[in-house]
């Protein structure tokens, strides 16, 4: 997808990506860019690049204010980063790649949302899945091996669905994040015990 036939937000997005007058792009560019949009629409941007192969790092760089912004979407509060997490950058070309990724990706998938079964996109339900999603940004930024990458696609997957008002992509996100929650369980209470049967020996 180009900038010219995306969505004006992924265009302005696109068009950051592709400005050779900048070395970096910083969070505050990519927030100016979505202030006007819905907090979902944050939180779909954020975790989407997690699902990517990324250069190391940039989970880090974007965790942070993913958290942030799930747990606003949580307390209904319009979106906001303080200036510690807006300052945080990385290279325009980095930036570049993943962007074109991401808006290929969401392209492919565009076909395949439509409005069903709405009660799973319904208030009631939006709190439970913001809540659920707060949960899944902290695993993202948990030091877990290969631990970002399931809660970032539960996250990406829930929030296409809410935007879409489409139930079944919803759910499909809901099972996988609580999936991806009991494989984070799973390798950090193996990692755990590693870790003390090490202690152990050690100790003699």
């Amino acid at each position: 997808m180009d900038a010219a036939g995306a969505p004006p937000l992924l265009q302005h997005l696109l068009l950051l990506a592709e400005d050779q007058h900048r070395e970096r792009i910083y969070l505050s560019d990519l927030f100016g860019a979505m202030k006007k949009d819905a907090v979902v629409v944050s939180v779909l941007l954020f975790a989407l690049p997690n699902v990517l192969p990324v250069p190391p790092g940039t989970s880090a760089i974007l965790g942070g204010p993913l958290l942030f912004l799930t747990i606003e979407w949580l307390l209904g509060t319009q979106p906001w980063l303080p200036r510690l997490l807006a300052r945080h950058s990385m290279a325009r070309i980095d930036f570049a790649s993943m962007m074109h990724r991401t808006s290929s990706w969401l392209g492919r998938v565009d076909h395949l949302l439509k409005p069903r079964f709405q009660t799973l996109s319904g208030p009631l339900a939006r709190q439970s899945i913001a809540g659920l999603c707060v949960v899944l940004a902290t695993i993202i930024l948990l030091p877990i091996p290969f631990g970002n990458m399931p809660p970032a696609w539960a996250i990406s997957i829930m929030t296409l669905g809410m935007l879409r008002r489409d139930g079944l992509w919803i759910l499909i996100g809901i099972t996988t994040g609580l999936a991806s929650l009991a494989l984070a369980w799973g390798v950090a209470t193996s990692i755990g015990s590693s870790a003390v049967e090490y202690l152990q020996r050690l100790l003699g």
